[in-house]
């Protein structure tokens, strides 16, 4: 949601470099082309304002520490105040629990933000922490909404609050009575929203509040609404006292200025951000590594851990002992192209990539190459076992077989197999002691540190 606010502070602060100091006359140009960044970014006015004045403020007479130059020392600036403005380091959990369970997790905000879908996505969450949550559905007024939270709660692959009772008060309350009886140890509550504010809403959210006592009280956010979500968060805090934020579609085409200006408005932190449709498609909110993408630095930390959250560490495993063997296969092909596609878009991945600019993920993570990795997957397994075992023996008439039970020509069959023989002679060259010799001493002759190997 940052690509067009990164690459146009990208943009102004080119103007810095060259320049042996920060003075206020080149700060004030590249102040200008920032506030203006953040404005197109539907940043709030006086949000921007504040940001823009405690750089310039910190900037203004900085001696520039020795190793950096003026751009790397304002980039540190904008760095630490992003981070501050977007609410400071991020706690170790991100959800308050309570001493004694069941905690309980009350969720708000208008209809249409994904409020049910992001009641799901917690769940699973909780669920991989090794909590055991309840979803409730309080939501009796929207048509099908409950039965929605039934299903969500089952392809979450947790537990869903069932009652005839129709009165969302008593519902949320029997349901956090059943818990505590029962042993699950967080309650989600998914409470009903409406298009637009009323008294009614709010006065039913204040007698669930009184009724149940959350340890936490979220605003569901749409991200899309810019500005109109910060109006909206600020209401409901006025009225319930939240203690926190989810942001919703934040993959769409928006600008996200929401994500500044909501910490600013109410307080209080973005705790989450969902990126997707899928209930996996959810991850907490870490200013100090979105401040780091916004500057174009990437998150790898995030990148690591969606990695390690999707990749099977056993399968890698196996892979990296048939590949010290030398015994890589096109199945063992097939299966890293699985592990590649379970990460996500390429776009995704090229997003945490430290120092690629928007015309690299542009040029790079189109929806081609993410439909090149299917095709080549599609080519694979139109092989039989024993080909996929052993390359050569794909002759010109099984490749014309492959190539129809695929529905991919026999050229991009014959592109895959130069990429897996050049691949597999690679990972040969790195097995050999020579060619790591070899390697070791060109480091050294480079004056750099020896390669770990």
């Amino acid at each position: 949601m940052f690509d067009s606010l990164t690459q146009k502070l990208s943009q102004a602060m080119k103007s810095l470099r060259g320049q042996s100091k920060l003075t206020e006359a080149n700060l004030e140009a590249v102040l200008r082309e920032v506030r203006m960044a953040l404005l197109e970014a539907d940043v709030h006015v006086s949000v921007a304002r504040t940001f823009l004045q405690r750089v310039k403020e910190k900037a203004l007479g900085l001696d520039v520490m020795q190793g950096l130059n003026p751009a790397q020392a304002f980039i540190d600036i904008v760095h630490r105040e992003l981070v501050d403005i977007m609410g400071g380091q991020a706690p170790e959990y991100p959800i308050a629990f309570a001493s004694k369970p069941p905690t309980v997790v009350m969720m708000v905000g208008l209809q249409g933000a994904g409020k049910t879908t992001t009641c799901g996505k917690l769940a699973l969450f909780l669920k991989k922490l090794g909590r055991s949550p309840l979803l409730v559905p309080a939501d009796v007024y929207r048509p099908a909404a409950i039965e929605q939270l039934h299903i969500v709660a089952r392809d979450a692959g947790v537990p869903s609050f069932h009652t005839e009772e129709m009165d969302p008060v008593a519902i949320c309350a029997a349901a956090v009575a059943e818990a505590r009886l029962k042993g699950w140890d967080v309650v989600v509550l998914d409470t009903a929203g409406r298009l637009h504010l009323d008294e009614g809403l709010m006065d039913e959210l204040a007698r669930i509040k009184t009724a149940t006592h959350p340890d936490e009280i979220l605003f569901v956010a749409d991200a899309m609404t810019g500005q109109d979500a910060v109006r909206s968060a600020t209401a409901f805090h006025e009225k319930l006292g939240i203690t926190g934020v989810v942001l919703t579609k934040t993959d769409g085409d928006t600008r996200g200025g929401a994500a500044f200006s909501i910490k600013q408005a109410t307080g209080q932190p973005l705790k989450f951000v969902g990126e997707g449709e899928k209930l996996e498609d959810f991850q907490r909110f870490h200013p100090d590594r979105m401040a780091q993408r916004i500057l174009g630095m990437g998150d790898v930390l995030s990148l690591i851990e969606h990695a390690k959250d999707k990749i099977d560490e056993k399968e890698a495993e196996v892979m990296a002992r048939r590949l010290a063997k030398n015994q890589f296969t096109l199945e063992d092909m097939r299966k890293q192209f699985q592990q590649v596609q379970k990460l996500g878009s390429m776009s995704k991945i090229m997003g945490m990539l430290p120092g690629v600019t928007k015309e690299m993920k542009d040029q790079m993570a189109s929806a081609a190459t993410d439909k090149r990795v299917k095709h080549l997957e599609a080519i694979i397994n139109s092989m039989t076992p024993k080909e996929r075992a052993n390359h050569n023996l794909l002759d010109g008439k099984r490749k014309r077989r492959i190539a129809a039970g695929c529905g991919r020509p026999v050229s991009e069959i014959n592109q895959l197999l130069k990429q897996f023989v050049e691949t597999k002679k690679m990972m040969s060259q790195m097995n050999d002691p020579k060619f790591m010799a070899r390697m070791q001493r060109m480091a050294k002759m480079g004056g750099g540190p020896n390669l770990p190997f």
